[in-house]
């Protein structure tokens, strides 16, 4: 077919010439009208008649191209000519199609021909000519690529911004979004509805017709210069981005320079090949297109999606676009393969704007730094070493994902090979090529970040570290670490010049603002001793995710024996499973199990293994219990395995007995904990007859210890049990005359579970054995103990009556031949000479336990006793007729000629005699309380508070009388038995044998300031986690008068009135400005723990109670009154006074950005911003009513007295006028005058604090001219960056003072110098304005070099904007040229001169 006969369905000579003239008129913006027949007919062309055309077209082109330019005939424009076609009117009635396809309700059919007509022009503008027959039109142009995107159905894309919604919503920190107006949904909505149904066939049939589309633009491209037109070059850029997310690519894209277009298949196939088309000279200035094509790969790189104006959005990344992003990296390092040098700039800037673009969703992060990574592996060494350089002052910057994100680009780069210094002829550059660099410059200085998150995070990849292949990297790691890090030689790393290196100065930039000199062993170790030290302490840090991470890190260091396995680290691991955070301690769970799966045979390590899953086992959260059952089931019960003389225990057996024997030996106070894993077991029926009988079969083996004791917790829960083994064993322990101590506590009770199960012979054959053993009181005290408890099992029947009987008889023997020895020892003359202390201690101790066995066989006569071992009244004993007088304390007699260790078990079993009797109990009563106040032996006194406190479980009523005596020795000058008081009281507080009646919780707060910390931090414990959640309300009930009672004032009404001694309220008193400290730090521990309403109601109470009864002067205002008073006003002043749902909003608007703030979900913002609001709203109303007339009166009450507590009143108010400072005379109506002060007060405050700081930033600016270089100047910024355009990210001017405390860690010390001067120049002040400098030259000092980096300001990419001429020479200043002195500040300081005044 000929060209015109193509041409003929276009109807071009029934088409008007004047319809013609105004399509051109309008410049194709509108679609104007035809004839409706033509219309009609053009309409229902199909699209074959323009592939006819199109094809005919394409072959025109070809044969004239192949065949030159000589003869006109062949032209494609000649041919028009001839036949007397315009070809205005071929381009006048193809933009009629191309219009058609724009409308939303336009047909597939029409979408398709309009495609096809705006393919046909592309072609047209192809053929040579072109320009000289006026084919091309801007608008028209633009309007024929625009069809890509209207003619494409956009549901998809919408869609996709839906599920990116809701996917935000529901992620952890998402920022709260933008709603949009009323208006605006109800256009979406009528857009939706006017769209119309596309099939699935007519879907087919447009992508092929954009396919055709492309190609034809490609085509163009090849042949077609953009030169002259940047906007169009500009278009034809965002549309292939655009189509880059088209469909999805099969296969690996080729990148290739020359590249035939019908044999590119996918359409984002084609769009690649467009964008590197537009890169050729003949489009304009490679450098420019370079920039633009990277500026838009940036968002695919980011996955996202920009738009013309407004913050890029956040693709969910599918697999298509994740694809995408793939290809799009892939082309970025074809491009720099191909342009080398001229690209290598602006690949240094796209991977400034991946870091300074990128969100904080982990996912991003993640492929984000996979990106950076892969795009470095283009560069050369001395450009690489010049990002990392760029990175390192980015890893300092003021926002907390991008220090987040420096972290994660770290680990990627860690993952490369290491480059070799050699390769980069910089010098100064060199030390940023090296993989210890990156950990030491950018990772470990994260580890004392201002944030949790990238605290976490950094702690988190620094164990990493260690598993990567990088010897230097490990290297780097034990350097740390390792106090002979400097001398550790790494597997593979052995050279000659290893040992030369032990005295080498070395210098590692980690802390901020210091330099730590490595120059001999004993530095190496402090500095390491240092680092090991900040974990440990991050390892209780208040942050969960903190806390996690240093035990991740900590799991590392001691699994690759960076760090000793000493027991004080293996600790703080262990006690982490006790954590308060239910993730810490499944965290916690797991790194002592799997650092016990490395290092099985140190027993350190099997130590805090069992000292952290064993107390698990009674975990309150059923997660973390079932992780340690989990565990214990793991390495204990399912090793065990049948045993025989000649079998070899393989590693996890010898395990298993090795951890028993610790539990037996070392570990004994574990036990109570073990026994619930076995009752839980036993409900699970673990143990069956098999098990029990291999684990019989180690009774006889070398480690019988920890088989006698798993069998001591299952026979009880086992029936069938092989006797005879047991028994045999129970012989041979009797016959025995070394038997540990333990095993036989746990064979004991073995036979006392098996007792039910055995004949009457048997039974008194044992019977008979115990007794003969404890009657030779050689046994240790606890083997004492099982014997008596196995005696009583033996002895136990259906029948009461007969069970009493037995132990009379058995128990009462024993109770016989103790009191037969004590009268030997007490009551002749050479007792003292034939005393045997250990065997006077056991025989009291039998005496004890058997007692409560056989109360009816203990008389007065071995009451009188064992009291006589407290006492030398044996000639009134000997008489036995008058009893001692219960008013005398044990100590008030004649000093004793036993021993403290024989009178302190001698008072514990007088405590077990007085349990089994009320008459004992009270009379001994008043006895043990006037021993703790005068005794002076420490164990005596501290079996007296053990013994008081079991008697109130017994006899709470008469035991309630003497809790005050008890409390009192919270305030012991021993710690030991502070100590034990603290833990016997909250046991009773919790039973609730005990009530918060009279001092006792003054008592209790006066344990918060003991000198001793362990005290403090048990108090802490007991007040928090055990008795605040028994009764929420207890800080706030007694907080009023915690402050009365502190300050010993007793003149209120109400407060401070319950009964005390003289000696309990000398003894707890906190009178006096010396304790002023203690009694605040008592008060902030109090407000810290109260809920806002507390805090709220709190203060009206304290309006009420105390400044009331001053204002109406029902309290005399004397000393200890203006003492009170003063106190009160600074409490009120305190920062936990303060409401937190008003801090913490607060602090989260002027701190970090708002995902640091943990805000779930956007509902959650909004409830936060109108509970502050709500809440600030009563705070105030409350304040006005109730607090401002009192504090009016007070304040002339005040004047009136001359008295100094007006300073403290005014302090009070100005602090708290600083959240009102806008409404100081509203609020301050009721005294003018003192509201005008007020204002001026708040006014002075704030000159003065801006003065400060002022100073200090003058301070901090001298300092920072000192500092050489710019590598680790900290890139804080206070305010919002500019409009991000493709260049080199721009900082404004930096706030030094938010520099000095926001970021890196808050370590005070000296400022820490470069030692390498940088050769960049600083754009001191300089920030460009957007869109002003696309035509600016650069006036600069010749021979200076200039770094394009974040941290020096210079952009090199502008903005697509038109500039202005003004201000169009930047000057910048030579660093040999002597910088401008600061200015002088006046010397007479405003401080100064208001001291003065």
């Amino acid at each position: 077919m000929d060209l015109i006969s193509a041409l003929q369905f276009l109807r071009l000579n029934d088409v008007p010439e004047a319809w013609v003239d105004a399509v051109w008129e309008v410049e194709f913006t509108e679609r104007k009208p035809l004839d409706k027949t033509i219309e009609e007919e053009l309409t229902a062309r199909r699209e074959k008649s323009f592939t006819a055309l199109y094809q005919c077209l394409l072959a025109h082109a070809d044969q004239y191209q192949s065949a030159g330019s000589d003869g006109a005939s062949q032209s494609v424009w000649a041919v028009l000519g001839e036949s007397g076609i315009s070809v205005k009117s071929v381009v006048a009635v193809l933009s009629f199609f191309v219009l058609a396809g724009k409308s939303k309700v336009a047909s597939g059919h029409q979408r398709v021909n309009s495609l096809c007509a705006a393919s046909v022009y592309l072609l047209l503008l192809r053929t040579p000519g072109s320009i000289s027959n006026k084919v091309f039109h801007e608008v028209l142009l633009d309007t024929c690529l625009d069809l890509t995107r209207h003619c494409w159905p956009q549901d998809s894309e919408k869609k996709r911004k839906k599920d990116l919604k809701s996917s935000q919503t529901e992620g952890k920190r998402s920022r709260p979004q933008r709603k949009d107006s009323p208006e605006m949904e109800m256009e979406e909505e009528d857009e939706e509805e006017e769209e119309v149904h596309l099939s699935g066939k007519d879907l087919m049939r447009i992508r092929d017709a954009v396919a055709l589309l492309v190609q034809s633009l490609l085509r163009l491209l090849q042949t077609f210069p953009l030169k002259d037109s940047p906007q169009t070059m500009i278009h034809c850029m965002q549309i292939f981005s655009n189509l880059l997310y088209f469909e999805p690519t099969t296969g690996k894209p080729a990148f290739a320079a020359e590249q035939d277009v019908t044999k590119l298949r996918s359409i984002p196939e084609m769009a690649f090949y467009g964008l590197q088309l537009l890169c050729l000279p003949k489009h304009g200035d490679q450098k420019e297109s370079l920039r633009r094509v990277f500026h838009q790969l940036l968002y695919v790189i980011l996955m996202m999606k920009k738009g013309n104006t407004g913050k890029p959005s956040l693709l969910v990344p599918s697999q298509t676009v994740l694809a995408t992003r793939d290809q799009a990296i892939q082309f970025v390092c074809h491009l720099v393969d191909e342009l080398k040098q001229l690209a290598l700039p602006f690949l240094q800037i796209l991977l400034q704007h991946i870091c300074f673009q990128m969100v904080e969703k982990n996912e991003y992060r993640s492929h984000g730094a996979q990106a950076v990574g892969m795009l470095t592996s283009q560069m050369a060494s001395e450009d690489y070493a010049c990002f990392i350089k760029w990175l390192c002052n980015f890893s300092r910057s003021s926002k907390m994902v991008h220090r987040l994100f420096s972290v994660d680009v770290v680990m990627v780069l860690l993952e490369q090979p290491e480059r070799r210094p050699e390769e980069c002829r910089d010098p100064d550059l060199v030390c940023f090529l090296m993989h210890s660099s990156l950990i030491q410059n950018l990772l470990f200085a994260r580890r004392m970040d201002e944030s949790p998150t990238v605290q976490g995070h950094a702690l988190n990849c620094l164990a990493q570290c260690l598993e990567l292949p990088s010897l230097n990297a490990t290297r780097a790691i034990h350097n740390l670490f390792s106090a002979t890090g400097t001398q550790t030689v790494l597997e593979g790393e052995i050279t000659e010049g290893t040992l030369s290196t032990q005295h080498t100065l070395k210098t590692y930039r980690t802390l901020p603002f210091r330099t730590v000199e490595l120059s001999s062993t004993d530095s190496a170790a402090c500095y390491a001793k240092e680092n090991l030290a900040l974990l440990l302490r991050r390892v209780k840090d208040s942050k969960t995710n903190v806390r996690k991470a240093a035990l991740q890190a900590l799991l590392g260091l001691l699994k690759h024996d960076v760090i000793p396995m000493s027991w004080e680290t293996l600790q703080t691991l262990s006690e982490r499973c006790r954590d308060p955070s239910v993730s810490v301690k499944k965290k916690a769970l797991q790194c002592v199990g799997d650092l016990l799966s490395v290092k099985p045979e140190c027993s350190v390590v099997q130590k805090a293994w069992l000292q952290g899953v064993v107390p698990a086992v009674a975990d309150s959260e059923t997660s973390v219990q079932d992780k340690a059952l989990e565990a214990l089931d793991q390495v204990l019960l399912s090793q065990v395995k049948p045993y025989s003389a000649g079998c070899h225990l393989d590693a996890s057996q010898r395990l298993m007995w090795e951890l028993l024997g610790l539990l037996c030996h070392q570990c004994q106070k574990l036990s109570r904990y073990f026994s619930k894993a076995f009752t839980i077991w036993s409900k699970q029926k673990k143990f069956t007859p098999l098990f029990v009988s291999n684990l019989i079969s180690h009774t006889e083996a070398d480690h019988a210890a920890g088989a006698w004791l798993l069998l001591s917790k299952v026979v009880s829960s086992s029936s069938r049990l092989p006797h005879g083994k047991i028994l045999d064993a129970w012989d041979k322990m009797v016959r025995s005359k070394d038997v540990n101590a333990t095993t036989c506590c746990h064979i004991l009770c073995v036979m006392g579970d098996i007792a039910v199960h055995l004949n009457e012979d048997t039974k008194e054959r044992v019977v008979a054995d115990l007794m003969s053993w404890l009657k030779t009181f050689t046994l240790p005290l606890e083997v004492i103990s099982s014997a008596v408890q196995t005696l009583y099992q033996f002895g136990c029947s259906e029948d009461i009556k007969q069970t009493q009987a037995f132990l009379n008889q058995r128990c009462g023997e024993l109770v016989s031949a103790c009191e037969s020895y004590l009268a030997s020892i007490i009551l002749t003359d050479n007792g003292a000479q034939n005393l045997d202390e250990e065997l006077m201690v056991k025989h009291l101790h039998t005496l004890g336990v058997a007692s409560l066995q056989c109360p009816a066989k203990v008389n007065k006569r071995t009451v009188l006793l064992v009291e006589s071992v407290l006492t030398t009244h044996s000639e009134k004993l000997a008489e036995c007729q008058t009893e001692l007088p219960a008013s005398l304390p044990l100590s008030q007699f004649k000093a004793n000629w036993l021993p403290t260790r024989v009178r302190a078990h001698g008072v514990i079993t007088l405590g077990k005699l007085a349990l089994q009797s009320e008459e004992l109990a009270q009379k001994y009563l008043p006895v043990f309380a006037r021993e703790l106040e005068v005794g002076t032996e420490v164990s005596v006194r501290s079996n007296v508070v053990v013994i008081m406190c079991d008697l109130c479980v017994r006899y709470t009523n008469m035991v309630d009388h003497y809790i005050p005596n008890i409390s009192a020795c919270l305030r012991d000058k021993d710690a030991v038995i502070r100590e034990q008081t603290l833990i016997m009281l909250t046991n009773l507080l919790q039973e609730e044998f005990v009530k918060w009646k009279g001092s006792l919780f003054f008592d209790f707060m006066v344990a918060l300031v003991d000198p001793v910390p362990a005290i403090v931090s048990l108090t802490e414990y007991c007040l928090l986690h055990l008795l605040l959640k028994k009764n929420p309300e207890m800080f706030s009930q007694h907080f009023i008068e915690c402050i009365f009672h502190f300050n010993s004032y007793t003149k209120h009404k109400s407060y401070n009135k319950f009964s005390q001694s003289e000696r309990e309220r000398v003894h707890f008193s906190l009178k006096g400005e010396q304790y002023r400290e203690k009694r605040f730090r008592i008060y902030c521990f109090l407000l810290e723990h109260f809920t806002d309403a507390q805090r709220f109601n709190i203060t009206n109470k304290i309006n009420q109670t105390i400044l009331a009864c001053f204002a109406d002067e029902e309290l005399p205002l004397d000393a200890d009154g203006a003492n009170i008073l003063s106190e009160t006003f600074n409490i009120l002043s305190l920062k936990e006074f303060k409401l937190q749902t008003i801090c913490s909003s607060a602090g989260a608007a002027a701190g970090e950005e708002a995902e640091e703030e943990n805000m779930a979900t956007m509902a959650k913002a909004v409830l936060q911003a109108a509970q502050k609001k709500v809440v600030s709203q009563v705070r105030k109303k409350a304040f006005i009513e109730n607090t401002v007339p009192l504090i009016i009166s007070l304040k002339n009450l005040l004047e009136q007295k001359r008295s100094p507590v007006l300073r403290d009143l005014v302090g009070y108010l100005q602090v708290t006028m600083q959240d009102y400072r806008n409404e100081v005379k509203e609020i301050l109506s009721g005294d003018e005058q003192l509201a005008a002060e007020m204002e001026f007060a708040l006014k002075i405050a704030e000159k003065e604090r801006a003065t400060v700081e002022q100073l200090d930033n003058d301070s901090l600016a001298g300092d920072g001219k000192k500092a050489q270089g710019s590598a680790q100047r900290s890139p804080v910024r206070s305010t919002a960056l500019l409009p991000c355009t493709f260049a080199t990210p721009q900082p404004p001017r930096p706030n030094l003072q938010t520099a000095r405390l926001a970021l890196t860690d808050r370590v005070r010390g000296p400022r820490r110098q470069d030692d390498v001067q940088s050769k960049s120049i600083a754009l001191e002040g300089t920030v460009m304005a957007k869109g002003a400098a696309s035509d600016r030259a650069i006036s600069t000092p010749k021979g200076v070099k200039i770094n394009l980096t974040f941290d020096e300001g210079l952009s090199a990419i502008l903005s697509e904007q038109g500039t202005s001429e003004e201000g169009s020479v930047l000057h910048v200043r030579s660093s040999e040229a002597q910088a401008p002195g600061p200015r002088q500040w006046n010397v007479q300081s405003p401080l100064r001169l208001r001291k003065r005044l």
